[in-house]
């Protein structure tokens, strides 16, 4: 199974620390935020990893490499200008093949277990996605989406918070335009409304780090622990 870590944004929140180091290179517990993720993807498995980037994107390529230093192989997938997370995907797609890949935010912190979603992947074919979602953290109280049993609905209650990590059959972005910016908010709640998304909830650490306080917060806690 491959992976994507998304690693194009500009991070306009984190500045002044992103106007010269792109978000997914920003430390915490003394490791930039995004060698967690290859490191955890790493640990279920999952070593052909694929990461778009676009803003300061080659300092991603220069530290990170070939990834066999972390045990994986990566390529790359730069862009002009960030297209979005779904507009990012599509552009991915020849790098990731025609299996279900697995897509993980690189600008969040979390200790998910990726096993689960490769033992998803085989269940796939009734499905178009397979989302994680998260308790709503203070800053996004009203959450994004409703788990019912293992069936995700854009309505319902309570409101769980999308993680940002997904596991998703490439059949989902056949009809975005390769380079075209595109969102992908509107691609999940279309096929919500299909049925054909399923998910599951992880109750351990994830945090949003999407601010300079929140990095601080979280760098404060995983060195204390």
């Amino acid at each position: 199974m491959k992976a994507m870590i998304l690693a194009a944004g500009r991070g306009e929140r984190m500045r002044p620390l992103t106007d010269i180091t792109p978000k997914p290179l920003l430390e915490v517990g003394g490791k930039p935020l995004i060698v967690w993720h290859i490191e955890n993807l790493a640990r279920a498995g999952i070593r052909e990893l694929v990461i778009n980037h676009a803003h300061l994107g080659m300092q991603i390529e220069t530290f990170l490499g070939d990834g066999s230093r972390y045990g994986v192989s990566i390529h790359y997938s730069p862009e002009a200008e960030a297209l979005e997370t779904a507009g990012g995907i599509a552009n991915a797609l020849p790098l990731l093949g025609g299996d279900p890949f697995v897509v993980v935010n690189g600008d969040v912190f979390c200790d998910f277990d990726y096993t689960l979603l490769s033992k998803e992947a085989p269940q796939l074919d009734q499905h178009v996605a397979c989302l994680v979602l998260v308790e709503n953290p203070p800053h996004h109280p009203t959450g994004d989406f409703f788990l019912d049993g293992s069936k995700i609905r854009a309505q319902g209650m309570p409101l769980l918070t999308f993680s940002g990590i997904g596991l998703y059959r490439p059949q989902l972005f056949n009809a975005i335009l390769r380079g075209a910016k595109a969102p992908l908010a509107p691609l999940l709640r279309e096929a919500m409304e299909c049925g054909t998304v399923c998910g599951m909830r992880h109750h351990g650490c994830w945090v949003d780090v999407g601010t300079p306080q929140r990095l601080a917060e979280l760098d404060k806690k995983i060195r204390g622990n």
